[in-house]
């Protein structure tokens, strides 16, 4: 049985770390990073980009080796939704394991596949997605009726996957992602206090609705500044518009891209984080990390992974976020207790120990390949690790 004995080879999709960093990029880096030490893995990295593959070996740590050649991920995945070919062993060579790390996983010709999902927003709010991003459905459910087992990275996601797919809870199998404290900064930013929000300004993020609650706390916290950091996204320009409405505009900051943010973070007076939809959830893990007050809405896993660390209200509700941030930012007590509990929910989540899972998944799946032992692994998905 292949890596019943030895290291298991794994084929895993390294795109995400190439380029601009985003929480698929941040949670691909941690897989890699936990799973690269471990001496019964053997780890082959491919990039899905006919232009960045070049980059990659730049990108990955010790151990772990890169894939030959590119990999066009548009022409790729238009072939993969029809068809079967060509496989990924083309650029890996025989691997026992294909891990797709960014909701695809490409066909293989005897490998085990799995594919991680980190939310539904192409098949819940479609709308809100690029073209590119509405075939990862078509692509996850043929993946599946393959035989692909998925990764969800957590509790709700695995929920979403089963409902959406139709597929037998058996095979969705929950590893929720770690996360890495920042080390705290020895200087942040000066001057007035402000409330921070981060992100590309894609529609889930929500952040129309954030300008329209700082405008309402604006009046009676007259000190306080809204900043939001972050590269344009398709939805720059219904930001923009929103930021025109506000009476105190004057008051809101849009910065762009920040290289590292945790002194902009650890500097705020609190963190917001308005989503419409997410999978996971990184920032309000920073943001607690630092001790910066989170206020959030109950959307997706969002209330999975901070618990009651933070103060959350529900998507799209102007007033009740307008009246978060204000307790967040100027009642005292709400800041200390949301502090009090916030180390114990950050330490929660490790790298570590989603390495140590993500291993344990591999081997599961190869040893319970065609029969329903490998079904056990991470069965309840409403609880967070422990």
């Amino acid at each position: 049985m292949p890596g019943a004995d030895g290291p298991i080879s794994v084929a895993m999709d390294a795109t995400p770390l190439v380029g601009t960093r985003t929480g698929v990029g941040v949670a691909v880096a941690g897989y890699l990073g936990a799973l690269a030490a471990r001496r019964d893995l053997d780890i082959t990295a491919y990039a899905m980009s006919a232009r960045r593959w070049r980059d990659l070996r730049g990108h990955l740590p010790a151990g772990v080796r890169a894939g030959r050649g590119p990999m066009p991920a548009g022409l790729l995945t238009r072939l993969w939704a029809k068809a079967d070919h060509p496989v990924v062993e083309t650029w890996t060579g025989a691997v026992d394991l294909v891990h797709g790390t960014n909701f695809v996983v490409p066909p293989a010709r005897g490998a085990a596949r799995l594919v991680t999902v980190h939310d539904l927003t192409p098949v819940r709010f479609p709308e809100l997605c690029q073209p590119g991003t509405r075939r990862y459905p078509e692509l996850i459910r043929r993946a599946i009726r393959q035989g692909a087992s998925v990764h969800a990275v957590s509790g709700f996601v695995a929920g979403e996957v089963v409902e959406a797919f139709d597929v037998d809870p058996g095979r969705v199998h929950v590893v929720c992602n770690g996360f890495a404290p920042p080390p705290r900064p020895t200087v942040v930013p000066g001057g007035p206090p402000y409330v921070l929000a981060l992100g590309t300004t894609e529609p889930r993020k929500g952040f129309p609705d954030l300008v329209a609650a700082f405008d309402l706390v604006a009046e009676s916290l007259p000190e306080l500044r809204l900043t939001i950091a972050g590269p344009p996204g398709w939805a720059e320009d219904e930001l923009q518009a929103a930021i025109g409405r506000a009476v105190h505009r004057g008051r809101i900051d849009r910065v762009g891209w920040v290289e590292d943010t945790t002194a902009l973070m650890a500097g705020a007076r609190a963190f917001a984080y308005p989503s419409l939809y997410e999978g996971f959830g990184f920032p309000p893990l920073e943001a607690l990390a630092l001790g910066v007050p989170v206020v959030a809405t109950s959307a997706g896993a969002i209330p999975e992974v901070v618990g009651d660390a933070a103060l959350l209200v529900a998507p799209r509700d102007v007033d009740a976020l307008a009246g978060a941030l204000r307790a967040a930012c100027d009642d005292e007590a709400v800041r200390r207790r949301l502090a009090d509990r916030a180390p114990s929910r950050v330490s929660t989540y490790t790298w570590d120990r989603a390495g140590r899972e993500l291993a344990e998944l591999y081997r599961s799946l190869l040893l319970g390949r065609g029969s329903s032992a490998a079904s056990s692994h991470q069965r309840g998905r409403s609880r967070p690790p422990s």
